[in-house]
């Protein structure tokens, strides 16, 4: 067991500590000495890109049979453990990691490690949940697909990635789902949730030895810690796509059209993130931005308009999302193809980039005011990155970010051939134009 300080924080706050584990199993933490409040996380690097075609589904399908029940608790003792204490307990699905989550109170910890701990080691997955899961999954995915907003930026991303991993779907679909059965999930389940796989997150009023004492003592319970003390490197290839260029078009009788016009964008550890993070506030990031207010403000065109980069190991995205009504299209997309024309060959104004860098900084520090954010970022960045910058080194590498630098990777990015998702009453109307 080695035990290092990833940041020696301020004061006695801020400090953050690793520990692993037999087996690789990660436990990192920071203190937050004035809450009273703790979130525990449970990350386990496997998404759905992760998945093979007969196991479409799959992981998002585990996040939801691991609350079904293990040997010593059924479901409504899961969810009861938890919510009996006034806390809450939850779980998401990503491309590339699926993490368990709790926020309880400080006094607390010991119930959410070890329920977390039961629920992520040591799920039953039997026929009958499998089977009643199955129901709800295929709700969730009626419920996602009756909301064209969501299913636009699906639908964007199964054209830009084609037909691979990280281009379909986290829910799955319909037919993956009706034909997952137990043994498939279960095989799934206990090839990849591995303690080399895992990170346990936590933050708030604790003390890092407690932390890795419960810890360790409900793995033990569930056998789970043996072997050597490595843990699986961060992720930094996978079978992502090069650019492209295509047009995906649904055809609904929607009231609004929704729109993604966008291409691939940088991998999580480019280093050039900063400068298109930047470039994206300045762009497209809040109300001052140059297509809000080209597309609402001034002309009154829709009343949704953002642009947004998401990361991964190996590869991006960057898009801009427009909802508008159907007869608008045309000249949303005519702004949008204008103004990514304009940037290249202008750049950002002065006050455009201090406005992105303002937005970028204000953004990062009020959104890790709460336990549950502050563990969220440990945890990841544990799981996907090699090291921890401080908040204070984000917030230098953003200032840092030249004009000449946003022009660069304006140039770069926003050269790259472009993809159109379309969801609206438009037949076969062609939208080629669009993306020339």
């Amino acid at each position: 067991m080695t035990t290092i300080t990833l940041h020696p924080g301020k004061d006695g706050a801020g400090v953050v500590r690793r520990t692993v584990l037999p087996g690789g199993l990660r436990v990192v933490t920071e203190t937050m000495p004035t809450v009273r409040s703790v979130a525990v996380g449970m990350w386990v690097g496997i998404g759905s890109r992760d998945e093979a075609p007969e196991h479409m589904g799959a992981t998002h399908f585990l996040e939801h049979l691991l609350f079904k029940g293990t040997p010593t608790r059924d479901a409504m003792e899961i969810s009861a453990s938890i919510e009996g204490i006034g806390g809450e307990i939850n779980a998401f699905t990503a491309k590339e990691y699926t993490c368990y989550y709790a926020r309880v109170l400080d006094e607390d910890l010991p119930v959410a490690v070890d329920v977390l701990a039961d629920v992520v080691t040591s799920s039953l997955v039997t026929d009958e949940d499998v089977e009643s899961e199955r129901g709800v999954i295929l709700e969730e995915i009626a419920m996602h697909d009756d909301d064209p907003s969501d299913v636009v930026h699906e639908q964007f991303a199964a054209e830009l990635y084609g037909d691979s991993p990280i281009g379909r779907p986290i829910l799955g679909t319909v037919e993956s789902i009706n034909t997952l059965g137990r043994d498939r999930i279960a095989e799934y389940y206990h090839r990849y949730y591995r303690p080399r796989r895992t990170v346990v997150s936590v933050a708030g009023n604790i003390r890092h030895e407690e932390v890795v004492e419960l810890v360790t003592r409900a793995y033990e319970r569930a056998g789970a810690l043996s072997g050597p003390a490595e843990f699986a490197a961060p992720r930094t290839s996978g079978p992502g796509a090069g650019p492209r260029s295509g047009v995906r078009v649904v055809d609904r009788p929607t009231e609004q059209a929704n729109l993604v016009l966008g291409t691939t964008g940088l991998s999580r550890t480019d280093d050039r993130r900063f400068a298109l993070g930047v470039l994206n506030s300045a762009l497209g990031g809040g109300m001052s931005s140059r297509l809000f207010q080209e597309i609402r403000e001034k002309r009154g065109l829709a009343y949704s308009a953002y642009s947004y980069t998401s990361a991964y190991a190996d590869t991006g995205q960057f898009g801009i999302y427009v909802g508008c009504l159907p007869s608008k299209i045309d000249d949303v997309l005519k702004i949008c193809r204008d103004e990514l024309i304009r940037v290249v060959d202008q750049g950002l104004s002065a006050d455009e980039i201090m406005r992105g860098k303002g937005q970028m900084r204000g953004g990062l520090v009020l959104g890790l005011e709460d336990t549950g954010s502050r563990m969220s970022r440990i945890g990841k960045n544990e799981l996907v990155y090699e090291e921890l910058m401080s908040v204070d080194e984000v917030l230098s590498r953003i200032e840092a970010v030249t004009p000449d630098e946003i022009s660069e990777i304006a140039g770069d990015v926003l050269n790259r051939p472009l993809t159109l998702a379309v969801i609206g009453p438009y037949g076969d109307k062609d939208f080629t134009d669009a993306i020339r």
